[in-house]
Parts: structure tokens; sequence; C-alpha cells
């Protein structure tokens, strides 16, 4: 099998990157694309590297293996979380943010074996089921009816205690359906969530302002309304959009 499962590492301490990285060379299928020091570090490098899977620590600096993950969540391209860490009592914790594992350092190669074979059959069922996909309508529910929305006419998607507020360049439409599935059919396209309540089309983007505590606050094109943007998707967003 070609090298083809793109991997990060993100892990405080060099030797355990360096060991990590050394056992996964056995695995043809892997391919270590970029190391990270911290989580916040690693999350950075997954919007830059778009990884398929990462390997967390959970005890780093700045952004800890879980507050990763959580970002990680976030991202257009989910990437698969393994967590590599010496602390067993994070385990039902790490899969609350659908860890697909949880390794124990000093690894135990027999596990780690395993652990890729299993990354290895979910990136390869992923792959088959995108080949071919043709990036389609988003089919919304409104008033009894389904309604056919291009991605590319959306500004952005606003949840309002119950109900979807999708705004397009034409109008308005109201669904049910959860911001969270929402952005999941839309990931093909350039959607980005800046905020709990908000997912916007990067493509309409016109500013970006300073407003407090580490927030900002976001101009979508031909809308006076300001979106607030969470100050934990700040950086993400910047790096999404600067060339």
């Amino acid at each position: 099998m070609e090298k083809t499962i793109r991997t990060l590492i993100a892990d405080d301490e060099r030797y355990s990157r360096d060991e990590l990285k050394h056992l996964l060379e056995k695995f043809p299928a892997i391919q270590v694309i970029g190391e990270a020091e911290s989580g916040e570090a690693a999350v950075m490098k997954a919007i830059q590297l778009q990884p398929d899977v990462v390997f967390l620590d959970v005890e780093m600096p700045k952004m800890n293996g879980m507050e990763a993950a959580k970002s990680l969540h976030e991202l257009k391209k989910v990437p698969l979380i393994i967590f590599a860490t010496a602390y067993p009592q994070f385990a039902a914790e790490a899969f609350r943010y659908e860890a697909t594992d949880y390794l124990l350092k000093p690894y135990d190669e027999e596990q780690l074996e395993q652990t890729i074979r299993r990354v290895e059959k979910l990136i390869g069922a992923k792959k088959e089921n995108d080949i071919g996909k043709p990036a389609g309508k988003l089919a919304v529910e409104e008033d009894g009816e389904i309604l056919y929305l291009e991605p590319k006419e959306i500004l952005y998607i606003g949840r309002d205690e119950k109900v979807s507020r999708i705004i397009t360049r034409t109008g308005e439409h109201e669904t049910k359906t959860p911001l969270k599935d929402l952005e999941s059919r839309l990931l093909p396209f350039s959607f980005f969530r800046i905020h709990k309540s908000y997912l916007v089309n990067l493509d309409y983007v016109t500013r970006l302002s300073p407003w407090f505590n580490g927030a900002y606050q976001l101009e979508m094109e031909g809308r006076e309304e300001l979106l607030s943007v969470s100050r934990n998707y700040v950086k993400a967003l910047r790096v999404r959009l600067e060339l």
C-alpha cells in the first residue's frame, strides 16, 4: 500500500515524537507530514496540512490535548484523533471527542499495529465513499417542503434556539436541522465554524474586526449585521482566510 495516510504528531516532548515517528516507519501506509509541540500548534498545523490522522498527547502547554481535540472537530476536514499519552485516567473523556483510539506510553507495538489497521480501514472506507461523489445541493426542509439550495449562494448559517437560519444572497430560510448536521453536509465547500452559533461561507467574508476579550466580529458581503467570532476560532479563521 502506498503512503497515503497523512499523519500529524503532537507532543511537547521531542523524544516522544521521535519515538512514535520511528515506530510508525514500519507501516507503509503512514506518512508523517508534520509535528507540533502544543495543542495550539497542532490545530494550526492541522489547518495548514490537512492530515488524515492526528496523534495527540494529553498534557501539553497552551492548549492541552482535550482542548485541541475539541478544536479539531470544528475544522472543515476533521481528522481521526488518536490520543497517545502516559495518563490512563483521561481515556473516558477522550472517547467523548470520538477518539479512534487511546494509546499509553510506553507504546505497545502490537497495540499500535492494531490501531494503524483500524485507521487504514476507516480512511480506506472514507476515500471509497468520496470517490466520484458530485458536489450537489443542500436539501433543507422548510414548512413541510424540501428546498434545494446552492451552497455557493449561502452567505452564512446561524442557530437561534431550535432553528437554523440559512442566509443566502437572495433570501433567508429556516430549518430545524441542527447546525452541526448542516456543517457536515457542507464539508466539500468553503464553510467555516466561527462560533457555536455561526457557520460562514469564507468566500463572502469582507472584514474581521477586534471586539473584546480576544473575540472578533465578522462582516459578510451584502449584509449589515456583524457576526461574532469566538476567540478560540480567530487564529484558525485567519489562517484559512489569508494567502
